[in-house]
């Protein structure tokens, strides 16, 4: 069964990981103003994982929770800036609001809608609908660390990452299928993000890359 790429040039099947084909939308991160020196270097050692932010929040952030079943570790996980500090925690929750979804079977999630706007809400659904369509859920863990952060020239925010799926499966809910992900480098992502401030404060996510092995 493949998964389908979304709007980018990547097409690999189901059994290469969670997020192997959850590319693209709304365009790339690679203008000048966005690039991140680095990028797809090693970066720094990362430190401890922060905890998520609270539910209590004065843009009405959603409260996103996950099964003991599947665990995301964000490490290295902040940064000295408050600005910065506050594109890594929505840029976090954005991430975690398309696993839970996931889980939850349920494409048209609302904390999804609230941490993706436009032609990215777009895809993120079609993407979460890849596994409800074929009533896969998520178990193990991902690791997601390295973050690299600016505010460009227009007053974006740029966000690059790493993912590590290899310690995460897909398991189909009717038949208790486990799918493994290959302990390949191409299973280690780098999500590129681009996200827009709204006027209650909240970073949205409105264009997103991702690159198989691009964390080497």
């Amino acid at each position: 069964m493949n998964r389908p790429a979304l709007l980018v040039a990547v097409a690999l099947t189901a059994s290469t990981g969670l997020l192997l084909t959850a590319c693209g939308s709304g365009g790339s991160t690679d203008s000048a103003s966005d690039k991140i020196k680095g990028a797809d270097s090693s970066g720094a050692k990362a430190s401890a994982s922060p905890s998520a932010p609270t539910s209590k929040d004065r843009a009405g952030r959603p409260k996103i929770t996950l099964p003991k079943e599947f665990q995301a570790n964000f490490e290295g996980w902040t940064n000295s800036d408050p600005k910065l500090q506050a594109i890594l925690d929505d840029g976090r929750e954005e991430l975690r609001s398309k696993y839970a979804a996931i889980i939850e079977s349920n494409p048209d999630s609302d904390a999804v809608a609230f941490y993706n706007s436009g032609s990215s809400l777009k895809s993120a659904r079609e993407w979460i609908k890849s596994f409800t369509d074929t009533d896969d859920d998520l178990i193990g863990k991902v690791t997601v660390s390295r973050p690299q952060v600016h505010i460009n020239d227009t007053g974006s925010g740029v966000l690059f990452y790493c993912v590590d799926e290899r310690k995460a499966s897909t398991k189909n809910r009717k038949t208790g299928k486990v799918t493994t992900t290959p302990d390949k480098p191409e299973s280690v992502l780098q999500y590129r993000e681009r996200l827009d401030k709204t006027s209650q404060g909240v970073w949205k996510n409105v264009s997103l890359t991702t690159v198989a092995g691009g964390c080497r």
